[in-house]
């Protein structure tokens, strides 16, 4: 579909480049130059489905994903004059502002409750084994805040939050081999701190 057969543009908005534009960019621009509704229309039909797919492959569930594409759509409309189509096609940048609606959701989201451990009748704590455990929980946070914030933060998401490499690369915008790459390379940095920092 041209620009000249939706309708959606004005002469005056058209130009040589709007031929090389794709369709999504042009009704954009539509919604951007003349808050034109059919255009956001064609714009809702064409990503939402879209996004909602790509949020649930995210994780979200019960109901969690059509929200998110509402309020993403809602944010096209209002934050429409803020499109340059000469750094971004309306696809990025519309992928973007659902990207990171879904980072701010998943960090609103209180951390799980962990899984209750049922002790065994008559069981009587270790002092020395609790005393262990302690010190192996503030060797682990020294070496963990000896690291660089991003590398040590990927480590917590992938172990303490369990979150999958996937996922983690979702919500960060980084590639999966970069996220993988920081969990290797943290690992190894983790274990030989936390071997130095055992050291009498």
């Amino acid at each position: 579909m041209t620009a000249g057969e939706s309708g959606l543009l004005q002469a005056d908005t058209v130009n040589q480049t709007d031929a090389t534009r794709s369709d999504p960019t042009l009704w954009l621009l539509a919604v951007r130059d003349q808050r034109d509704r059919a255009a956001f229309l064609l714009l809702f039909e064409h990503f939402a489905p879209r996004l909602k797919a790509m949020l649930l492959r995210g994780g979200l569930r019960d109901g969690s994903a059509e929200d998110v594409v509402q309020d993403v759509m809602l944010a096209v409309w209002h934050k429409a004059a803020q499109f340059d189509p000469h750094r971004a096609e309306a696809s990025a940048w519309i992928y973007r502002i659902a990207r990171n609606r879904h980072i701010d959701l998943a960090r609103r989201k209180a951390p799980p409750e962990p899984d209750l451990l049922v002790e065994p009748e008559g069981a009587e704590p270790d002092a020395a084994q609790i005393m262990a455990l302690g010190q192996e929980a503030a060797l682990l946070r020294r070496a963990l805040g000896a690291m660089s914030p991003d590398q040590a933060r990927v480590l917590e998401q992938a172990y303490f939050e369990d979150l999958p490499h996937s996922r983690i690369s979702e919500m960060t915008g980084l590639p999966l081999g970069t996220i993988k790459s920081r969990i290797r390379l943290g690992l190894e940095r983790l274990r030989r701190d936390l071997n130095e920092l055992r050291q009498p």
